[in-house]
């Protein structure tokens, strides 16, 4: 079996969501990374948050964070799952692939784990 990846995603929620939908939104995109073979280890709940520019005619949204492992190959799901949800309006993935990386990883997702409890 292949060694699981590091990963962080970043998505953006548009802001007319309600509270429920928001939470039903980020509830999805969890499930979404474990039906594809995810392990999360920590969430940033980073709330809403002005926009660097409009998306959408919005000049806010919800920002989310999620730090997982994962296989490459599930990644490709979580995307196209993203780009069909109209409710996403912007979304990143980044891959930590050095010794380096993983470290800055792994303090980042410490750090939000912290936060969260």
């Amino acid at each position: 079996m292949s060694k699981l990846k590091h990963y962080e995603t970043m998505f953006i929620l548009k802001p007319t969501l309600t509270e429920e939908e928001t939470a039903a939104q980020i509830e999805k995109v969890k499930a979404d990374i474990a039906k594809n073979g995810g392990e999360i280890v920590a969430c940033d709940d980073m709330g809403t948050r002005p926009l660097a520019y409009e998306i959408e005619k919005n000049k806010r949204g919800y920002y989310f964070v999620a730090y997982f492992k994962g296989e490459p190959s599930g990644i490709l799901e979580i995307e196209r799952q993203y780009r069909i949800n109209e409710n996403i309006m912007r979304f990143i993935f980044i891959k930590y692939e050095s010794k380096k990386e993983i470290a800055a990883w792994t303090k980042m997702s410490d750090e939000a784990a912290k936060k969260a409890n």
